[in-house]
This record gives structure tokens, sequence and C-alpha cells, in this order.
């Protein structure tokens, strides 16, 4: 219905907010009965609707819609839904509103039924030990899910436990915990577990309790100090880079930590610095080791002062310890040690070509071991030249022969040569010694005229001039500068001849002709002279051959020349000469012998008709000139009767090829005496493209030779280059055999 204006509601319409406590066991429970008078009881019809009724949650609120009683069905939880808010109709029988719908609110009351919850179970906090009373360390928080606005929330804290002494205090309203008094040492108790209690009601409702757990952080308050003040060790000597032994620290504050790592010094007892101390990183012990060779006869004890301290200085106010020295006693043992060559390597000086039996020096070791009796003896492990002599007692070094041939020896002038001392303890040790021996050169050679002939021009100043020079097998300064002149004893030849310096070394000289010479051979007697102390000289003959001059100062005729200055030739390079000249004239021959001998194999026919057996006896030469020196001839019967051999076992070695010559495929042998000539054929071919073989005249060794064939000679080295110039006439004296080749050559 539409009303003009605003209308008054009624007040038996108006129903105030409705309070019900939570967790109301009477169910259901009448909250509040709604009454509209728009007409008589029993004409009108009510209803709720809204949360709890026809929303979620569902079913909690109901109505009496005849009497308009609202009743509570089920149980409230105030920390799920504090207030509920629904809507209140008033109808007639035929559905029409009597009234303008009114707000019923329900408001839910709290009760205690919330214990109070810490934020989490257990609490970590730190503090460092000796930290002031009233240091705080942390929170312990609690929440309450009741009304924060009633008791049933008001909290207070308090510590139930945390051992003796006190040491924490919490505060009632915030859970805070701090430090209740001074003198908190980690080294004492590191760590203190609080149990700590939150209650509600102003502490007198819900209670609930966590745990609190509170660590002292170290600091630098105890002074590391040694377990005893006197620490006895022993160590061999010689011994270098060992651990002595060990000496041990105890340190209260945390492990691992800065304030717990010992540094150790040696203050007194080791000026030399031959032991070194460091700190063991996992037991915080220190460590003494050798840091120089000990020499037990020098020093066989030692006694050493050691400190020790933190490598974090110490808190202010706390008093360095007494115990933080030690006394450390090291013994050195003696063991056997290596003899020593004081003087390594030992340099002495030898002349050079002295006799055997020659002192060249005495060369001894030392034994450091001064308090054990023990006897050295030496030995040459290494005399390249077999050289020296060596007393095995004494350490006298003499020469045993002449050393030739030094230079194949020498290092730089040096021989070289090792002494091996060892001593007889148990076990023996040994050491070497190095004995350089400088050879002093001695003048014992004249200088060599080089070269000893030559060619020059016969007219002064065009060409007419010879460069000498010389070698002196003796090295400086034995040798260069030459001295060269004409020999005093012909004084004629300075009439024609002069010599002068070359260069400024003094290495080589110039020859020269003062006056025009006829042309022929000159031997001039030449003195020679080198620098040696004192200087050694020799007179040599040099050839010289003058020709004649061209226009430029050279030999007008080289023909001429070479002819003339042959005369002078000394005897050896002629005997070169001559024995090149006769190896080429032999390898010539040995061609053409081995072309001739190619061709005769070749020949058809050679000897068919004959009615002698050539074949008696065919010798194997193994080179030229074998002769009757080689007597493995072949059965000729294997010639005659080829059925009989067809079957060879192996080839005959070739004893002409080298051992490394690949072996070759055995040919099969032919069936028929026509078939010789292709045989041979073809084991000459075979033999001319064997690069393993050398080029003898024997090519092959023929193991075979067929049936009714006759033979033909297989070596021709006797034979010329072609068949008009050899004389075949001697064949007839060789009897009845040779008659046919006699009548073909002859």
């Amino acid at each position: 219905r539409q009303h003009e204006g605003p209308r008054r509601v009624k007040r038996a319409w108006v129903i105030p907010p409705i309070s019900v406590s939570e967790n109301h066991k009477r169910i259901p429970h009448l909250l509040v009965q709604i009454k509209s008078d728009k007409q008589q009881p029993g004409g009108v019809i009510y209803s709720i609707k809204g949360p709890g009724v026809d929303e979620e949650p569902l079913g909690i609120f109901s109505i009496d819609k005849f009497s308009g009683k609202v009743f509570l069905n089920a149980l409230l939880d105030r920390e799920e839904n504090d207030h509920f808010r629904l809507k209140a109709f008033a109808l007639d029988l035929g559905g029409v509103t009597l009234e303008d719908p009114t707000d019923l609110e329900i408001i839910v009351v709290d009760q205690n039924d919330n214990r109070p919850l810490f934020r989490q179970d257990v609490f970590t906090g730190h503090v460092v030990e000796g930290a002031e009373p009233g240091t705080c360390v942390m929170t312990a928080d609690a929440t309450d899910a009741d009304d924060p606005d009633t008791d049933n929330a008001a909290l207070r804290y308090s510590i139930l436990e945390q051992g003796a002494g006190s040491a924490f205090s919490i505060n009632a309203s915030t859970g805070e915990i701090c430090t209740a008094r001074p003198g908190l040492d980690r080294e004492t108790v590191g760590v203190y577990n609080l149990t700590v209690q939150a209650a509600d009601m102003s502490g007198d409702g819900l209670t609930t309790t966590a745990t609190a757990v509170i660590y002292l952080e170290d600091v630098n308050d105890n002074p590391p100090e040694f377990t005893k003040e006197e620490f006895s060790m022993e160590v061999e000597e010689q011994a270098a880079g060992v651990d002595v032994g060990k000496v041990f620290v105890h340190d209260k504050d945390l492990a691992g930590s800065p304030n717990w790592l010992a540094k150790f010094t040696i203050l007194e007892g080791d000026p030399e610095g031959a032991f070194a101390i460091r700190t063991d990183p996992y037991t915080n012990d220190g460590v003494l080791s050798v840091a120089k060779p000990l020499d037990h006869e020098v020093r066989d004890r030692f006694e050493l002062t050691v400190s020790v301290q933190n490598e974090r200085p110490l808190e202010p106010g706390v008093p360095a310890s007494p115990r933080a020295l030690a006394n450390v006693r090291v013994r050195v043992r003696d063991v056997n040690e290596a003899p020593i060559f004081r003087e390594n390597p030992r340099r002495v000086s030898v002349l050079e070509g002295a006799p055997p039996g020659t002192l060249v020096t005495t060369y001894t070791a030392s034994d450091p071991d001064t308090r054990q009796l023990q006897t050295l003896t030496y030995s040459l492990v290494y005399d390249p030249a077999d050289w020296l002599q060596l007393d095995p007692h004494a350490g006298t070094v003499r020469i045993k022969r002449e050393l030739l041939h030094p230079t194949a020896f020498l290092q730089g002038g040096w021989y070289i040569a090792l002494v091996l001392a060892h001593d007889d303890a148990e076990p023996p040790l040994s050491a070497t010694g190095t004995l350089s021996i400088e050879i002093l050169e001695v003048n014992d050679h004249a200088p060599v005229l080089q070269p000893p002939a030559g060619v020059v021009c016969g007219r002064p100043g065009r060409g007419g001039h010879l460069l000498l020079g010389a070698t002196d097998d003796d090295r400086p300064p034995h040798g260069a500068p030459f001295h060269f002149q004409l020999s005093p004893q012909h004084p004629q030849l300075t009439r024609n001849w002069s010599i002068t310096r070359f260069n400024g070394e003094m290495t080589h000289a110039v020859l020269a002709v003062l006056a025009e010479l006829p042309v022929g051979p000159y031997s001039l007697p030449l003195l020679l002279r080198d620098s040696g102390t004192p200087p050694r000289e020799r007179q040599e003959l040099l050839n010289v051959s003058v020709c004649h001059c061209g226009r430029e100062g050279t030999c007008e005729d080289g023909v001429l020349a070479a002819t003339a200055a042959g005369a002078g030739v000394t005897l050896g390079a002629l005997m070169i000469i001559l024995g090149s000249t006769v190896l080429l004239l032999a390898l010539v021959g040995l061609g053409a012998a081995r072309a001739r001998g190619r061709r005769r194999a070749l020949r058809k026919g050679l000897l068919q008709c004959s009615r002698d057996d050539m074949r008696d006896n065919i010798l194997n030469y193994d080179e030229q000139g074998g002769g009757e020196e080689d007597q493995d001839a072949y059965d000729i019967n294997q010639l005659r009767h080829p059925e009989l051999f067809s079957v060879r076992v192996k080839p005959p070695l070739r004893r002409d090829a080298p051992l490394s010559s690949p072996s070759v495929a055995p040919r099969k042998l032919p069936s028929g005496p026509s078939d010789i000539e292709d045989f041979i054929n073809e084991g000459l071919e075979a033999a001319d493209s064997d690069p393993s073989v050398p080029p003898y005249d024997t090519a092959l060794i023929y193991d075979y030779e067929g049936s009714g064939s006759v033979g033909s000679p297989l070596s021709s080295i006797v034979s010329s280059l072609t068949d008009d110039d050899q004389d075949y006439d001697y064949l007839s004296e060789w009897g009845p055999r040779f008659r046919r080749l006699a009548d073909l050559y002859g």
C-alpha cells in the first residue's frame, strides 16, 4: 500500500536488540516474541529472514508464524559470529503486509571458551655472556580468540621454570624476556631453556605454555693455557721439515672461534731459527717442527721457551694466565751422516802429456760423525778415458797412462771425473765429489803448411802472389799467430821471392814473385813457427808452379799450368788420384761386361747341333773371380732328366743378394727342352727387374737348364763389347768339347 507522508511505527512492532550467550545448551531456547496489533490475535502470519535463517549458517533461528515467538535452535560461537541481523515480517491471512519489516538484532555474548595461544612453540634468542641486567633478549607473545574487550582475552605472562639462578625475567603484560642478574658465563651455562606461561582473565583464566631457548654468545674472557709447564721431545739430526712433537693447550672459550684459536711463539732458546711452531687447526695444540737441519755434533740439546695467546685479544679487564708460558726440551739424536767433500768440485791442472804415475791431487772427504769411529774409502765412479788411478784409502789421484787424443774427453779444456767416498757405518752412506782436471796445453806440435802447393804467374805484380796458411794441432796460446819465412839456409831465394803478413791475426801470409821467372815448377823451402812457449817450428817444401801471365794476372794456359803444378803434388794426393782412376775404369769394365753377357744369353740356337755335352759341371760363382775355389756344383742330372726333378722343395739361396731381399715365388719349370730358351729369358728379365740384387755378372743362378739343350756360358766378364773384338782361336786348344765353338767364332 502507498501512504502519504511518514508513517509512525508502532511501539509494539519495534523490537530492541536481543542478547544471548554463546554455547547456550538449552535448545530450543525462546529469544523473543514479536506481535502486531493490526488485527485481532490469530489473524496475523509472522516470518523472519536473514543469516541463520535462510542464509548461511542455516537453521540457527526459527519463528512460530502464528504466535511470533523466535527460538534459538543451535549452539552459537561468538568467535565465528558475534551478532546476527534479521528481518521480521507481519502478514494477514491473505498474504497482505500488515506492518513494514522491522530489524531483529541478536547479539552473541562472549564466554571464556578459548585458551591463549603463543605465536610459536619455541622462541630462540641470543645474548652475550656477561651482559648487564635488564638486557632484553626476545619477546614471547601470545594471542586469545575471545572478546578483547573482556577479561576473557586479558593475558598475563610468567616464567614457570628456568633452572637455578633466576637469570631471566619476563614482562607480565608484553612477554618481553630480559636478563635479571649479572655474571652470565657461557663457559658455566651456555644455553638456558625457559618455560613461559600465558593466562587470560588477567592471569586467572585459561593458560598455555611455550619454550624459550636463550644462547649465551662467547666473548674472549678466557686466555689459553698450557696443560703443563714442561714438555720433552726428540728428533734425529739432519732432518728438516719434520714434526718434533706437540705442546698441548686448553681454552674454555667456544671451540673453533677466534676467541679459542691459539697462536704460539718461540721466545727463547732458538737464536738460529732452527725450529718453527704452528697451530693444529683441529686440536688447537702447538706443533713444533724442524726448520733447519740439526747437527748432533754441533748441538745435541735445545731448551725453548714457548708462549701462547689467542688470535683475538682478550676482553678488557680479563687478566692474563700465568700458564701461558711453557718450557720445551728437545734432544737431538745422533745418526749416521754421509761424508762431505768440502771442496766440490775440486779443480786442479795437469800438463798435457804428463807421464804415468804423475800426482794429480789428493781428493778426500770428511765424515760429519765426529763422535763415531768410521773409516772412509774412495773409488772412481766416472773416468771416461780410464786415465786415472785412485788410492782407495788415501784418496790420492795419479795418472795411470798417457791420455791419447785428449780432445775426445775434454769439456772446454777440462777432464771430468767423479770420486765416490763411502763410510763403513750401518747402513753405509756415500757422497760423490767432482774432480775437474784442466789439461794445460803443451806446445808439442809444429804448424803445418796449408796448402802445400800452388800456382802463380811468373811476372811481379800481375797475379804473382800465393796466399799461404797453416794449421796447428795445439790449442791456444800455442797456435796462431804463425810466422812464415823463406828458409834461412837458402838466402838466394830472397832475390826472387818474398813472404809478407796477410792479416792482423797472422794466420796467413802472402808469397810474392819479386822478379820475372820462367815457366816451370819450383820447390821453395819454408820455415813455419808458432807462438807457443817454447815455440815450435817446421821446415816444409812449398811446390809452386809458375805459369804464363795473362792480361788480368791469371795463368794463360790452364792445362799447362795444371800439368806443371802436378809436379809438385804430394805422394798422398797422387795415390788418391790414381786410386780414383782405377776405380772408375773398373766400374766401366763391369758395366760393359754385364751388357755383353746379357746379349750372349739371348742368342738363339747356340751350340744346338753339337754332339758334345758341354754341361759336365756348372760352377756356382758367388762373385767374379770365384774360380775353382768355389766347388758347389749343380747336379748335371737335373739338366739331363728334368722329369725326375720337376718338384723343388726350396730354391737355392742367392748368396750374392742382401738378407732383406724380398722372396720371389718359384717359377714353373718347363715341360720340354724346347721351352728352355723362354725359361732362361724369363729368369734374366726377373733378375734385371729385382732392385735387391747387386749388379754382378752372375745375374741369376740357374738350377735348371732343360734336357737336350746346349748351355751357353753365363759369364762374359772377359768379353769385349763386340764379337769382332774377341779372339776365339784359343778355343781349338781346349779339346774336342770346344771344337764347335772354335768353328763358330774362331
